[in-house]
């Protein structure tokens, strides 16, 4: 057998094995469904990164990355890029790397940059049929809930998973349905001054009541406050989105 014919045929066999196990509770129709879709996630820190893997994981194939950030000693707790080995590395390239040696045939955009309103006209969300929104922001996550709304996109956020320990409080709502979290409150509460969202969207949210333990460190000369976190709720909402998408598209007719 030649090498060419050779390299195809395991090629073949790995495509058919990768994601034989998704298949048999999702069935063929919809896994192709999955590997056709275009997606966009904006914000690979905790919650966006481990909903990333799941995807990927599960037969997603196009799929644009959105940070500008590098991995930092503290991401190391929640974030999935973030290793010993990967500090001061682009979140966006190591986790393109990586999906890469999961799926050989995913084909991962990456976008080392800020998502902002001025620049929010270049991503052109009219073309992805997913747009996840993990932004950490309140001015730049308005302004992607008011232009992803007006998509035909199905499109899902996440609201504040700081603070919180409790893996049984996540829920799914209707973004003005969420209840306990002060981050969806403070953005209804700015969103409603300007536009409003031009559609209903599901958000993923925790009713645990916020718990001390943050502080304020001086970066770049700046004030920020630092909220701590833990890696089984951020990863818990990750999963929660990817489990959204893959309900929504496994539901949705052809």
């Amino acid at each position: 057998m030649s090498s060419k014919l050779l390299n195809t045929f395991f090629h073949y066999t790995l495509n058919s094995e990768l994601f034989h196990r998704a298949e048999l509770v999702l069935g063929h129709e919809t896994l192709e469904r999955f590997s056709n879709l275009r997606v966009i996630i904006f914000g690979l820190g905790g919650v966006g990164s481990w909903c990333v893997e799941s995807l990927v994981r599960t037969g997603f194939r196009y799929i644009t990355l959105v940070d500008y950030d590098t991995i930092t000693a503290s991401n190391c707790n929640r974030q999935l890029p973030a290793t010993s080995k990967t500090i001061g590395k682009l979140k966006t390239e190591v986790l393109k790397e990586r999906f890469e040696e999961i799926n050989p045939d995913v084909q991962i955009s990456i976008r080392s940059e800020v998502y902002s309103p001025a620049n929010a006209e270049s991503f052109q969300l009219s073309d992805y049929d997913v747009i996840i929104d993990c932004i950490d922001s309140m001015q730049s996550k308005m302004d992607l809930i008011r232009r992803a709304t007006k998509t035909d996109a199905f499109f899902i956020s996440s609201m504040g998973a700081a603070l919180k320990i409790d893996p049984l409080q996540i829920r799914v709502d209707e973004f003005w349905d969420v209840q306990y979290d002060l981050f969806a409150r403070r953005i209804r509460k700015n969103i409603r001054k300007g536009e409003l969202p031009s559609k209903q969207f599901p958000c993923v949210y925790s009713t645990e009541q916020t718990l001390e333990g943050s502080e304020v460190q001086e970066i770049n000369g700046e004030s920020k406050r630092i909220n701590g976190s833990t890696a089984h709720i951020t990863a818990i909402f990750g999963f929660t989105i990817a489990g959204e998408i893959v309900k929504h598209f496994s539901n949705t007719p052809q």
